[in-house]
Parts: structure tokens; C-alpha cells; sequence
């Protein structure tokens, strides 16, 4: 009996590439912390540092704090977010849905073209979308109407070389003085504002062009944006927003915890435990909103809207 070949991209090949891989990432994360000790040792980097230290100022009159709708809009945020990227994980690899879901054409959005039949999976997902866009649009109506923007928005040159500063302060492991109540270091700043006003933005374009929503027979404005192009972009902007999370939550953790939470999630700038137990409950619903995303539940709500089928 002959012996089976391995084929490429089998499960073996993916385990040597993580065996190699995370120690390969750990030696770079060590130069990459040499080479910024080195360099923020050199006289001339040194000057750079003391003339930028990091933070660039904010407008006069610019808010101090956070209001408790922007704690809502956090928990919101992360909330769908988190659904968005396990249901996007899902359409990408699922071979075999669970079922199929077509809308109903006689509800509030009618047309003349007959509905397409898509995955439980992707109704989800889309359904998700179209909740954090809505959680969106409040976001940005508040967060212009009340002067947030100030703290997350570039209003000065400055905060390009500040910035630059602070990420060689967080990668020579001195990391930049923390008082995000007040004002944001420059490099979360920039982050911030990459996050909220083009990467969000670029999730929603080329979400919806790969989406059934799309028109199909709209021949010169595929031509103009091929599908091709939004796939190109929707996977990698994924990708960004888990490693947006993952450094997000560290650094929550890593730079004074309890005050940070109660930052985001008790608007106070104390050290006291209210932001943790929040911010508990608020990981318990996402837990909870795990568990319950499966077809057993989703069924039932999907045929509020629509048809659904094996």
C-alpha cells in the first residue's frame, strides 16, 4: 500500500510555519527593542525626543474627559466588531453553511429584482454590518457635536514627528508618559483617526461591493470598482482592525489598568475598581453573544426578515 503524499498547505506544513514563525516574531521584537535603545541613546535622537516629547497639543478649548455616551459607543463598538470579524471569519471559510436565508420582497425594502439566496452565515454577517455602520453614524454626529473630534483628529503638523517619538519611546520599552483622560499621545491619535475615519470607512465600501446589496447589472460602476478591488482591501482591513484589538487591549492593560478602564467605561479618572467590574459585565455579554451566534438561535430571528432554508 503506497504511502500518501502530503499536499501543500496541509495542516503539517501550517504547524512548521507557526513553529518557526513565533520565535522568528520574538528575535524581531528583540532587535526591534535593541535597535530603539540604541537609537534613542544617540545624542541627536535625544534632542528629537526632548523637542517632541510625544503628545501634540490639542485646540483651545478642546474637552477634557469622556462623556458617558462615548463609554456606550466603546462597549457598542467592540461589541459588533467582534461578531463582524468572527461571522466575516465564517463566510470566508465556511464550506458548508447552515442554512440559507432569502428577504423577504414584500417587507419595507421592495424591488423589482427577485431577492438572492444567501448563507445564514452571511446574513449575519451583513446584518452586523449594517448595525455597527448605524452605531457608526451616531458616533460621528456626537463626536462632532459636542467637540470629541478635537482628541482624535491631527489639528497640527506637529503630531507627525510627535508621533514617530512615541513609537520609539513604546519600542524602547520607555514608553511615553499616559494621561489619555486629558490628551491621547500622538501615535494613538493617528491610530484613532486611521481607525474611525478610513479604516471603517474602507470595511463599509468594500463590504457592501461584495455584498448582495450591490446592483449586478450596473455594468459601468463595476467596471470602476471590480469586486477584485474590494476584496483586495475588506480581508486586509480585517486584519488590521484584530491587530487594532490586540494592541488596544494590552496597552489598556499595560500602561494602568484600572484607570484606563475607568476611563472608557465608568467616565471617571480615578483609580477605583467601577471600570473593572464594567468592563467584566461587558466582556460577559460578548461571551454571551458568542455562544448564542449559532444557527440554533439565529434561525428564528433570520425568519423575522425573510425565508429561511436549508
Amino acid at each position: 500500500m503506497s504511502t500518501p503524499t502530503k499536499k501543500p498547505g496541509s495542516s503539517t506544513s501550517k504547524r512548521s510555519r507557526l513553529y518557526w514563525g513565533v520565535p522568528a516574531a520574538l528575535v524581531v521584537l528583540v532587535l526591534v527593542v535593541l535597535l530603539a535603545k540604541w537609537m534613542t541613546g544617540l545624542p541627536a535622537v535625544g534632542s528629537f525626543l526632548a523637542d517632541y516629547p510625544g503628545h501634540s497639543e490639542l485646540p483651545e478649548g478642546a474637552p477634557v474627559g469622556f462623556p458617558a455616551w462615548l463609554a456606550w459607543q466603546h462597549f457598542l463598538n467592540g461589541f459588533f466588531l467582534l461578531l463582524i470579524i468572527r461571522t466575516g471569519w465564517q463566510v470566508r471559510t465556511t464550506t458548508r453553511p447552515s442554512g440559507h436565508w432569502t428577504r423577504n420582497n414584500k417587507g419595507l425594502i421592495k424591488t423589482r429584482i427577485a431577492p438572492t439566496k444567501i448563507t445564514l452565515e452571511l446574513w449575519f454577517h451583513l446584518t452586523l454590518d449594517a448595525l455597527w455602520i448605524l452605531n457608526g453614524l451616531v458616533f460621528a454626529v456626537l463626536l462632532f457635536a459636542t467637540g470629541q473630534w478635537t482628541r482624535i483628529v491631527p489639528t497640527s503638523w506637529d503630531v507627525f514627528p510627535n508621533a514617530l517619538s512615541a513609537a520609539l519611546q513604546y519600542a524602547s520599552l520607555n514608553w511615553p508618559t499616559e494621561n489619555g483622560w486629558v490628551n491621547y499621545n500622538a501615535l494613538q491619535l493617528l491610530t484613532y483617526f486611521l481607525t474611525v475615519f478610513i479604516a471603517a470607512p474602507l470595511a463599509f465600501i468594500s463590504g457592501i461591493r461584495t455584498s448582495s446589496a450591490w446592483p449586478k447589472k450596473a455594468s459601468a460602476l463595476n467596471k470602476a470598482y471590480p469586486i477584485e478591488l474590494a476584496r483586495a482591501i475588506h480581508f486586509p482591513v480585517m486584519i488590521y482592525f484584530v491587530a487594532f484589538i490586540v494592541v488596544h487591549v494590552f496597552l489598556v492593560f499595560a500602561t494602568g489598568a484600572l484607570r484606563n478602564l475607568n476611563h472608557m467605561y465608568a467616565v471617571s479618572d480615578g483609580d477605583g475598581w467601577l471600570g473593572f467590574w464594567i468592563f467584566l459585565v461587558s466582556v460577559a455579554v460578548m461571551v454571551a453573544a458568542w455562544f448564542l451566534a449559532r444557527p440554533i438561535f439565529l434561525r428564528p430571528i433570520a425568519s423575522l426578515m425573510g425565508k429561511v432554508s436549508r
